[in-house]
């Protein structure tokens, strides 16, 4: 609580002189060529200046406007003793709502009138210390009065640590969604869609809106064990949710019930509570599936489209599409490593198996930048050093096989991030289908430090996956 007490007549002095060492800071680090100096030196009271505002602020010194701010629903009112030049400075909407009041009553929701302190000591200082459970109610008020720097640091702030997987994800995206908060609404998207396992394992699975949850079904790059697990967690939800039956089939609908083995498709039909009640509106896609499984791909595509999203696996951690690999020590040398994955989703490819190299290398070099010999003139360029290197990761099958007509693969390369014990997807790249390696793998990495964001316990947590996508040229007779 500030200290309350009215404007002191005599305390203007001390007003007007923290409004001088503004000036006095912005002359003393301007450089100045003095008795002919090269350069002027910097004289720096910054530190000064922000103890001077934030006495100002404590103290109430010159106050020339109070807000009354009342958390709604309740009597309980906070007395802030204001500068109307200070808060003007930093929002339009201040500068018009004081213009000719010297007393405000602010109602705010109750969390916003909670952190309402934080927000007046960041208009006068310029920094302020954030929780996650604070990061909405100080974006709403940034937002509500326009103090557009605050609005995106908040939003900065939530973006990092929603990367970290410290952030909560469901609640912040409802809330980007509301302010139309685009590139927020988006790192929230991603988040879930790479975590989604741990996310469907926790509280916030049950606060998933219809129109979220009908915005990751439709995703590829959904990261969970296999889409027996997806189908778990949508019926989880619908158990918790109780939706319409139109959201509830509309959602069953987005299952891809190709990817999940006849053996479970039977299981699930024979004790699934969401099929029992809704089996009717799905019955033509799990008829596609048996029918998908029972022949070979390039014979069903005789007859049928392929090129759906329901014949696209998604980022299966399963051992059927991908491996596991830590690497420890990743900034010390090359690795390689090799793995088998399924030819293909189909019943029909259960047993075949492809067999992928994988090579690491912490620093390769990039053609612009190997050593070169001299020229003509007998001068080289200068001799690259392993650091101006960068991460490289090529997957490559072990040999080429005739089995493989008519299916190219996607890889992905997720990087793992320890939070509160469990390993989240921090990082995931693609390789482009007729590509070996991904041209941005690691780009931005610094594998040297120990307590680089990429880094689990010094090592490189990755988890290689390979997606078989069948060809658009195989397609149904006109």
């Amino acid at each position: 609580m500030l200290r309350k007490g009215h404007c002191k007549p005599g305390s203007w002095g001390s007003f007007w002189a923290t409004l001088a060492l503004v000036g006095l800071a912005t002359r003393a680090a301007q450089r100045a060529d003095v008795s002919g100096e090269a350069a002027g030196t910097s004289i720096n009271h910054s530190q000064m200046l922000l103890q001077r505002l934030q006495d100002l602020l404590k103290q109430g010194n010159a106050s020339d406007v109070v807000l009354r701010v009342q958390a709604v629903g309740t009597d309980e009112v906070r007395a802030f003793h204001t500068h109307r030049l200070l808060l003007g400075m930093h929002s339009e909407l201040f500068r018009e709502l004081l213009s000719n009041q010297s007393e405000v009553l602010l109602q705010e929701p109750r969390d916003c009138a909670a952190v309402f302190d934080k927000f007046i000591r960041y208009l006068y200082c310029g920094e302020l210390t954030i929780l996650l459970a604070q990061a909405i109610p100080l974006h709403r008020l940034a937002t509500k009065y326009r103090v557009a720097s605050l609005q995106r640091g908040v939003a900065d702030y939530m973006r990092v640590h929603l990367a970290g997987g410290a952030g909560p994800a469901v609640g912040w995206y409802h809330y980007a969604v509301s302010t139309g908060d685009e590139a927020l609404r988006e790192s929230c998207l991603q988040f879930l869609a790479w975590n989604l396992s741990a996310v469907a394992g926790s509280a916030e699975w049950g606060a998933v809106s219809p129109e979220l949850l009908a915005q990751l079904l439709q995703r590829s790059d959904l990261v969970l064990q296999d889409e027996l697990e997806l189908f778990h967690a949508l019926e989880a939800w619908l158990g918790r949710a109780r939706p319409p039956p139109t959201v509830a089939e509309r959602a069953l609908r987005a299952i891809r019930y190709p990817m999940i083995p006849p053996a479970q498709l039977f299981q699930l039909q024979a004790r699934s509570a969401a099929l029992a009640r809704h089996g009717p509106a799905v019955a033509d896609l799990l008829l596609q599936a048996y029918q998908f499984h029972a022949a070979s791909p390039l014979h069903y595509a005789k007859f049928f489209h392929v090129n759906g999203s329901a014949f696209l696996p998604r980022n299966y951690l399963a051992p059927a599409w991908g491996a596991p690999w830590v690497i420890n020590n990743p900034a010390r040398d090359d690795r390689s490593t090799s793995f088998q994955t399924q030819l293909g989703p189909s019943g029909h490819d259960a047993g075949r198996r492809i067999t992928w190299n994988v090579l690491f290398s912490p620093r390769w070099l990039p053609v612009s930048l190997r050593p070169v010999y001299a020229d003509a003139a007998g001068t080289a360029l200068p001799a690259a050093r392993p650091e101006d290197g960068r991460p490289r990761l090529v997957v490559t099958p072990a040999s080429s096989s005739g089995d493989a007509a008519g299916v190219s693969f996607q890889k992905t390369v997720l990087v793992g991030a320890r939070h509160q014990g469990r390993l989240l997807v921090r990082h995931a790249y693609s390789f482009h289908q007729s590509s070996e390696e991904a041209g941005d793998f690691l780009v931005h990495a610094d594998l040297q430090r120990r307590n680089s964001e990429y880094l689990v316990e010094n090592a490189l947590h990755l988890h290689l996956i390979v997606k078989p996508v069948y060809h658009t040229l195989i397609r149904t007779p006109s």
